[in-house]
């Protein structure tokens, strides 16, 4: 679905942000993307959805060179979650989200119909009427996912999606994110958080200093014993909410150490 070869990019002549870079994204694949800060992960996100090219080598979507293919085309095609939300603030939840349908064209009862319904799914029916700023992170972050998705895209991708979230926002998002995921969108998400990671166990790329030096498959990351004791609230919130969403005991082992 994506492959990337031999893509490099440089800012001028002395800064080059990635090197080399190749590996290839399945469709329906869940992938994290990782990295420090300045190890080129968010040049290479940028790329995925053509907001930069590189500077040499090639990437291929959909079996075509991202180069050829038409950025409103791409965007059709495929859904972008940032960092910063990037909700329109004079609109309502329910104008935020419907708003690339409207843009589209789309008959009005149909842009109803589906924005009541990706409003359901994420859990922010009630919100629709509400503006940005009356919204806390969590709940900006599932209209900017909302919006996102609207358009059934194939490949969803996610910049930081819970960077700025607190433990229990956090996981209701990424339980959203492996629904959708569990539904056939492919899903390529950044983050820092080395316990979003260890606890999905999906495919990660790890980037350093531009280059590729990690791609570590979902059997590769260990299991890990939980002693559910020791747990606090929130740790017990991720659990129940990774568990009610149909993680089977071999891929996550939860073990009660009884007192």
């Amino acid at each position: 679905m994506i492959s990337l070869q031999n893509v490099s990019k440089r800012y001028g002549k002395d800064v080059a942000a990635l090197t080399n870079v190749s590996f290839d994204i399945r469709q329906g694949e869940f992938l994290f993307l990782t990295g420090k800060s300045g190890s080129g992960k968010s040049t290479l996100f940028k790329m995925l959805y053509k907001d930069e090219l590189p500077s040499e080598g090639n990437i291929d979507i959909f079996d075509k060179s991202l180069r050829k293919i038409k950025t409103k085309n791409l965007r059709r095609k495929m859904g972008v979650v940032f960092q910063d939300y990037k909700l329109l603030n004079n609109k309502t939840v329910y104008e935020n989200v419907s708003y690339p349908l409207s843009c589209l064209g789309v008959n009005p009862f149909i842009v109803k119909e589906e924005t009541l319904k990706v409003l359901k799914m994420m859990g922010i029916e009630h919100l629709y009427r509400k503006k940005p700023e009356e919204l806390s992170g969590g709940e900006q972050q599932r209209v900017a996912i909302a919006r996102a998705i609207i358009n059934k895209p194939i490949i969803l991708l996610c910049d930081e999606p819970t960077g700025n979230l607190d433990s229990e926002n956090t996981w209701i998002i990424m339980k959203h994110l492996q629904e959708l995921n569990d539904s056939g969108t492919t899903i390529v998400m950044t983050t820092h958080s080395e316990e979003i990671v260890q606890t999905m166990k999906k495919r990660v790329i790890v980037l350093d200093k531009g280059v590729l030096i990690s791609d570590i498959q979902p059997e590769e990351l260990e299991d890990e014993e939980v002693d559910m004791h020791a747990l606090s609230e929130a740790e017990r919130n991720k659990l129940e909410i990774l568990k009610g969403i149909g993680w089977k005991k071999e891929e996550k082992k939860y073990v009660e150490r009884r007192k």
